[in-house]
């Protein structure tokens, strides 16, 4: 059974448009037709086309999330924010550190774009961290101080892999904060550069408000199809965040 139900869409389900051009973007959102209402941009398209896509997918109705993991100077990230939200952005990703939270809070202004911090990116384990100076620790235990610091910070969510989703929830300063988990794939599939990873019925069960997935979908031979299995999977959770939003 590939149909979750007739409430269509399910914007848990945010699916990453990870291809070279808008145009391609595009051809992808009217596959998926009314299956999806939740798209990711990221740095990848950013030189294709991927602002003027969000526009165009603001146009069609659908959510936009433009996943940019800012990181500079306070000035910087402020003036960047107070641009980009011109974009009636529903997400926008920066870094976690408190910093730049605050200071895309601030470009934020009024806008109701969310701000999401990075915790530690999904493709990293432990070796990736001691290569990059990383302070010692368990990744999930970084991931946890790093969610708990962006949240006093003032971050409306954070972006962490499925694995640690449970332990954030529990976290006093996530009450009422986003929790987006990419590295999330069907039973078997390909975990490409992935290393924490997740069922998209786990993830969803573990705490995580939206799930993030891009390459189950847009390479797959029937895009539509294998966006309707992803929500049918989803909506077999059963945990704190399982029920339909």
């Amino acid at each position: 059974m590939t149909k979750p139900d007739n409430r269509l869409p399910d914007n848990r389900l945010i699916v990453a448009i990870d291809l070279p051009n808008a145009l391609d973007g595009l051809r992808l959102v009217q596959q998926l037709g009314d299956s999806v209402g939740f798209y990711k941009i990221g740095l990848g398209m950013l030189t294709g086309g991927g602002l003027a896509l969000a526009n165009e997918l603001k146009e069609m109705g659908k959510q936009v999330f433009l996943d940019m993991k800012l990181f500079d100077i306070p000035a910087t990230i402020q003036h960047a924010v107070s641009g980009l939200v011109q974009f009636e952005l529903d997400f926008l990703t920066v870094h976690g550190d408190p910093h730049v939270v605050r200071a895309a809070i601030a470009g934020r202004g009024n806008s109701d774009t969310k701000i999401l911090a990075v915790t530690i990116l999904t493709s990293l384990e432990r070796s990736d961290l001691d290569l990059a100076l990383m302070q010692k620790g368990a990744v999930h235990e970084l991931v946890l101080e790093r969610a708990r610091l962006a949240f006093l910070a003032g971050a409306d969510g954070v972006i962490s892999s499925p694995q640690e989703a449970a332990l954030i929830r529990a976290l006093p300063e996530a009450k009422g904060k986003l929790i987006v988990t990419p590295g999330v794939r069907m039973v078997n599939a390909d975990k490409a550069d992935q290393k924490r990873i997740a069922t998209p019925a786990q993830a969803i069960a573990e705490g995580a408000d939206h799930i993030v997935v891009g390459r189950p979908v847009w390479q797959a031979d029937d895009p539509r199809r294998a966006a309707l299995e992803i929500l049918a999977n989803m909506q077999q959770a059963h945990g704190v965040n399982a029920r339909f939003h």
